[in-house]
């Protein structure tokens, strides 16, 4: 088996969604950002030395060539870094973590010709880019102080991370390069639209804590399953399509819905079967679930609770009623039409 095939898709299961309801994980990121904004770029010069290399290589394999052996993973976690250039000469390097530093450049990276997994959280980065690496599958630039999206272009490239960051527009994610993203992480940024995600392979996609006002370019993403949108400042849904025939869970919670009709704006979505809408106006509506069974029938569950048979039996009866009224009302228009004598 080769080490491509170690690096399995990410698909974040249902368990996992449901932690990121929890208010602790909020919390968290706002400590983070604010511990980041407290800390001085001023640090004392530490490069990356051998005796680290040493210390944080592992997983001896056989090199491209199969004639000669050489480690392919190392973990300089933690190590104080703002230099590590010495990775230049370490070019069979195919697992790398330099997390918890103080980073600011990964040009040095662009030798690592065979990277298949690199995690750089937590540093001083301004910027994920690199040169084009074909073989990296993972990258998660976390918790820095990212302000775009530009220069990311790597064709094998599967999971991206790029939370905790200060990006406000995405640009530069090309969907002729980025052929095989499908898990976009962009959690805890200042992102204003969702203009500029526009990779037909995306799977999941995380949005929550941003500044999004609207969903909007999105609508031809047919493979998205998983969308995020918890924490914004929407106020409408808008953008949704039947194109978007793959997307299963939805979290719009915490924004700013309040009208309960916008969920018939939601009918089209084919596989949704969770929504979670805690925390908009609309929550507190009468009428809430009964609304959004009666837009959406497939609906398996709203916020944290399943719908049963009871539910659907009445929402099933609102919708025939609601039916027969339609067409009651269409016969009386028809009736009311001027007689137009034969010609």
């Amino acid at each position: 088996m080769s080490d491509e095939d170690d690096l399995d898709d990410i698909e974040p299961d249902q368990d996992d969604l449901e932690k990121e309801e929890d208010e602790k994980e909020t919390d968290e990121w706002d400590d983070y950002r604010k511990e980041g904004e407290e800390v001085s770029e001023e640090w004392m010069p530490t490069p990356l030395t051998e005796a680290m290399m040493k210390e944080g290589l592992s997983l001896l394999c056989k090199t491209g060539s199969g004639l000669a052996h050489a480690y392919i993973k190392l973990e300089a976690k933690d190590r104080d870094l703002t230099d590590i250039n010495l990775l230049r000469s370490y070019i069979h390097l195919r697992y790398v973590d330099i997390s918890e530093n103080h980073l600011t450049d990964l040009s040095p990276l662009n030798s690592l010709t065979h990277l298949l997994w690199l995690k750089a959280d937590g540093n001083q980065l301004r910027s994920a880019r690199l040169n084009e690496l074909p073989y990296l599958q993972i990258a998660s630039f976390s918790y820095n102080q990212i302000m775009d999206t530009e220069g990311i272009s790597h064709p094998r490239l599967g999971s991206l991370d790029l939370k905790g960051n200060r990006i406000h527009h995405v640009t530069g994610l090309d969907p002729e390069k980025l052929t095989s993203l499908h898990t976009l992480e962009l959690r805890g940024n200042q992102i204003e639209s969702t203009l500029g995600i526009g990779l037909p392979k995306l799977k999941n996609l995380f949005l929550a804590q941003n500044l999004l006002k609207k969903v909007e370019g999105l609508e031809n993403l047919s493979n998205l399953t998983t969308l995020h949108l918890r924490d914004n400042q929407i106020e409408t849904l808008d953008g949704f399509s039947k194109e978007m025939k793959s997307l299963q869970y939805l979290n719009l919670r915490s924004n700013m819905i309040s009208d309960i009709g916008e969920m018939a704006k939601l009918r089209d979505l084919p596989k949704l079967r969770a929504l979670v809408m805690l925390d908009n106006p609309c929550a507190d509506e009468t009428d809430y679930r009964q609304e959004a069974l009666v837009q959406m029938a497939h609906l398996e569950r709203l916020d944290k609770e399943f719908f049963e048979d009871e539910d659907r039996a009445e929402a099933e009866e609102i919708r025939q009623r609601m039916k027969e009224e339609q067409e009651q009302e269409q016969d009386v228009d028809h009736d009311m039409e001027p007689y137009q004598p034969p010609a």
